[in-house]
This record gives structure tokens, C-alpha cells and sequence, in this order.
């Protein structure tokens, strides 16, 4: 009995697991405030929230080797649930500095000052803090129950953010946009568990330090329902990545949702999903290379054809057009990041994850950007149109700038230098893996992107028409002291930052990328 004990019994470093612990209790925190503060003062929610993410940032300032582990067995210290590896580490630090941007996004949201249109700030602050919350654990998690958790605790938030806004038909309806994206990543979750339940019986364990190893003293009879269970498994995370065929929740979801957690969907949750898909490729699969590496390529080759392809299609008029271009983008940028994780199946991982790193942190950055500079404009011009950006330099010419260098960031073209560099070292990484084909497919996917954005960065500069349509005014403050622009201005100042930063170093964020994590 007392040996059973001594198996189950796991080491904690508190230090480690601090991230996800802090956001965990900084979401309790908002949720019990939120009881007790005055509706005047709810407005205090929002930087209670910031502050929270603040201090889950500055506490991996002690991971910053990547070398720390916990939840190990005591006598088996190499059997650990919890690894805040480099990789794990860059993640949570992508992770939560999109999460600070979506929570300076948001602030006019949930502030009780916007009248009606004003979400419930002590409910929207905790859904999205518990989603952060999976989401920095995702990464650093080894063993398939952890892991699956974690990306339930990421996604089963986000459903309820994107049904908090109830508008009439017409402008938005955010309950069926909630619940299409609910069944269909429901059904993704199922395919997904089955998945994992099929490794667990040909492996006999659920830790993926093991898992590759049982496969491969399994009996051979078993090696059709393991080779269906990796298949399976790797579904539920492309999901969340928005990988074709399992995209279509996604321009609807973004439309129907609040923009800030449109944004936050684009990247945080997809980061978790590329980050479940390198995790257990990398960890749980390394000798199922030949089976999944061919899948993924397919997919990242599908993924941005098809997103570019429907962001060709929007047009200036429509209304929602430049949310819907930019979930778009968001599906063909998902394309891109999936290029380096095919390619780990043939090259080292240390170097293709590095790139997805450096890609990711990239499109993370300019991405909230853009999404910023959207919520910006629909303060006047809810209506999203593309033509309601036509002319915004004569307008807002910080703000037309601002969108600019995001747009052309995405496009890879200068100044947006990291934008050209990610791409360059993702295309580098498919010749490197001898995937010529989806290297050819990515460049002439990259070509058509071109056209869409640099389409939509020449409406900032053109004259407005006229007589100019009057656009409706924002919602009335209550107060003088009030300005609602101001937090948003703060995101895409801080964002727009983080590109020139990038930008101006872009071999050094590959090189801080590329250490080695395995």
C-alpha cells in the first residue's frame, strides 16, 4: 500500500504552474467582485483583469530557461504532466501578451458607461480570463487528459463570449453564431476524445513521453486503430486552428461576436490549437511522422487556398465586409503556421517550430492590430463596410497608418519587414522538408493575398465620396472625463509597436525562437 502511495504521489512547483494559477484566480477574483462592487464602479473590473494578466506575463520571468518541470511522479521524475519548456514558455508569453491586448480591446465594451450596447463586465471578464487560462496550460501540458481538458477550458468559454451581445436581427446575432460554432466544435471534441481513447488502448498510457513508445511495442493487430487514433485526435486541434475542412465556424463566428473577442479568437485561440497540434505531433507522435506529416502539408495547402480564395470575394458595400476579410485572412494565415508543423515531420522540430514561433508572434501582433483599428472605426461606422475606411486618412491619418503597416505586415511587403521575413523563413522551412509543392502552393497563395490587402490599405488613401453619408455617432458617455477611443488607441499603439520591434529585428526573434525545446 505504501509503495501504490509513493507511485502516486507528484511533486509541485508552484512556481511553474504560477501563469495559469494566477489568471485562474484573477477570473475568481473578477467573478466575486463583481457581486459586491456598485454598478458605477464595475467599470473597475476591466483593469483589475489587466492587472491579473500583467503579473501571469511577468510571472515567467523565472521560466525563461525552459528547464523546469512538475506534477512528476515521485519515482519516476522523467513522468511529468506539466513541462514549461522553451516552446511551452513562448506560447504562454504569445498567449497572455494577446490576451492584454484583447483586454484593452475590450474596455469600452464593458464599460457600464457605454448605455446599453455595454456587456456585462463582471460575466465577459471572467469567461475570458478562464479562457486564457486553458489556454497558457495547453502548452506546457503532457499527457493527453491535461491536455484535452485544457483545450475544453480554452473553448468552452468563448462560446458564451460570443452570445454575450444580444442585438436585433440584422445587427449582428451573436446566440446563432454561438451556437453553430457550439456544434460544431462539439462535434470536434468527440471526434477528437475518440481519438484519444483509440491511442490509449494501443498504447496503454495517456502520457505522451510514453505514448510513442507503446505504439510501437504494440501488437501489430492494433496498428490500424492506432494509426486511426493519431488521425483522430489531431482533429479536435485543427479545429481550433481553423484548418479546412473544419474552418466554416469561423466567418460567422466573427461577425456575430463582440469584436474583442473576435480578436481574440483569431489568435489566442488559434494559437492554442497550432500549440495542441505541436505538442502532440512533436511529443506523443514523433514515430507517426510518415502519417501525419503528409496530412498536415494537405491541410496547410487547403487551409490557406481556401481562406485566401474568400477574402478575394469581399466586396466594399457589404455590410460586416471588413470583419468577415479579416476572419478570411485569419483562416489563410492558419495555412501559413501549419507549414512548420508539416515540416517537423521531416526536419528537426527545433528549427520548424521556431519558425511557427517566429510567424506566430508576428501575425499575432499585427493581427489585434488590425482587429483594433476595426473596433476603432466602428465606433462611428458600425456597419464594417470596406467602404467605410475609404478616405480614413484624411480622417485619421494615425489610424490609417496604423491599419497600413498591419495590412502590409500580413502581406509580407515593407515596412512591414517581420511580416516578409516570417514568410520567407516558413517557405525556407517547406523547401528545407522537401515539400516543393506546398513551398509553390504557399507562394502562389501569398501572391493572391496581395491583392486583397493592398486593395483594402489603397481605400485608406483614396478620397471619401460624396456628399458623404453621415455615419452615426457613438454611443453618449456619462461623464466628461470619459474617452472611450482611448484604451483602443492604447491596443493599436502597443501593437503597432510590437510590428516595428519585430521589424526591426526580425533575425533576432527567429534566432530567440529557434532554442531548442525538446
Amino acid at each position: 500500500m505504501t509503495s501504490l502511495v509513493d507511485h502516486l504521489t507528484q511533486s509541485v512547483d508552484w512556481a511553474v504552474v504560477a501563469p495559469p494559477v494566477i489568471t485562474a484566480v484573477t477570473a475568481v477574483a473578477v467573478l466575486v467582485a463583481d457581486l459586491f462592487l456598485p454598478v458605477a464602479r464595475k467599470r473597475l473590473l476591466g483593469p483589475l483583469a489587466l492587472a491579473g494578466l500583467a503579473l501571469a506575463a511577468l510571472s515567467l520571468i523565472p521560466l525563461r530557461h525552459g528547464d523546469r518541470v512538475t506534477f512528476c511522479l515521485a519515482d519516476g521524475p522523467g513522468a511529468c504532466s506539466y513541462a514549461a519548456d522553451r516552446f511551452a514558455v513562448l506560447i504562454q508569453l504569445l498567449v497572455l501578451g494577446g490576451a492584454l491586448l484583447t483586454a484593452l480591446l475590450s474596455l469600452p465594451e464593458t464599460d457600464p458607461r457605454s448605455g446599453d450596447r455595454a456587456l456585462p463586465g463582471g460575466e465577459y471578464w471572467f469567461l475570458l480570463l478562464s479562457s486564457v487560462t486553458g489556454a497558457v496550460l495547453l502548452p506546457a501540458s503532457r499527457d493527453l487528459a491535461t491536455l484535452i481538458i485544457a483545450l475544453e477550458v480554452t473553448t468552452l468559454p468563448t462560446y458564451a463570449l460570443v452570445a454575450l451581445r444580444r442585438e436585433p436581427r440584422g445587427k449582428g446575432d451573436s446566440p446563432e453564431a454561438a451556437f453553430k460554432y457550439f456544434l460544431t466544435s462539439v462535434a470536434a471534441t468527440a471526434v477528437g476524445l475518440l481519438g484519444v481513447s483509440f491511442v490509449y488502448a494501443a498504447s496503454g498510457s495517456l502520457r505522451l513521453g510514453e505514448i510513442s513508445g507503446g505504439l510501437a511495442a504494440a501488437d501489430p493487430r492494433l496498428a490500424t486503430l492506432a494509426d486511426a487514433g493519431v488521425a483522430l485526435t489531431l482533429v479536435g486541434f485543427a479545429f481550433k486552428a481553423a484548418a479546412v475542412p473544419f474552418h466554416f465556424w469561423v466567418p460567422e463566428t466573427y461577425l456575430g461576436a463582440p469584436l474583442p473577442v473576435a480578436a481574440y479568437l483569431s489568435v489566442v485561440g488559434k494559437s492554442a490549437g497550432l500549440a495542441g497540434l505541436v505538442v502532440l505531433t512533436t511529443r506523443g507522435f514523433p514515430d507517426h511522422g510518415h502519417l501525419w506529416g503528409p496530412a498536415v502539408a494537405v491541410l496547410a495547402g487547403l487551409t490557406m487556398t481556401v481562406g485566401n480564395a474568400a477574402a478575394l470575394r469581399a466586396t466594399e458595400d457589404a455590410p460586416g465586409g471588413a470583419v468577415r476579410l479579416l476572419a478570411w485572412s485569419s483562416v489563410g494565415q492558419a495555412g501559413y503556421l501549419l507549414v512548420p508543423v508539416a515540416a517537423g515531420a521531416y526536419v528537426g522540430a527545433d528549427e520548424a517550430m521556431g519558425t511557427l514561433l517566429a510567424y506566430a508572434l508576428m501575425y499575432a501582433a499585427v493581427n489585434l492590430g488590425a482587429f483594433g483599428v476595426a473596433a476603432y472605426v466602428g465606433r462611428r461606422s458600425p456597419g464594417q463596410r470596406l467602404a467605410d475606411y475609404r478616405g480614413l486618412w484624411a480622417r485619421r491619418p494615425l489610424a490609417a497608418l496604423a491599419l497600413g503597416f498591419f495590412l502590409l505586415c500580413l502581406a509580407g511587403l515593407p515596412p512591414g519587414v517581420i511580416g516578409l521575413f516570417a514568410k520567407v523563413a516558413v517557405f525556407r522551412t517547406a523547401v528545407d522538408a522537401g515539400l516543393g509543392v506546398l513551398a509553390v502552393v504557399m507562394a502562389l497563395n501569398v501572391a493572391v493575398a496581395l491583392y486583397y490587402y493592398l486593395r483594402w490599405a489603397a481605400l485608406l488613401f483614396r478620397p471619401a465620396p460624396e456628399p458623404v453619408t453621415a455615419e452615426p455617432a457613438a454611443a453618449p458617455s456619462a461623464g466628461p472625463a470619459w474617452r472611450p477611443g482611448k484604451p483602443l488607441a492604447g491596443a493599436i499603439g502597443l501593437a503597432a509597436l510590437a510590428g516595428l520591434a519585430l521589424s526591426g529585428a526580425p533575425q533576432l526573434v527567429l534566432g530567440f525562437t529557434t532554442g531548442s525545446f525538446l
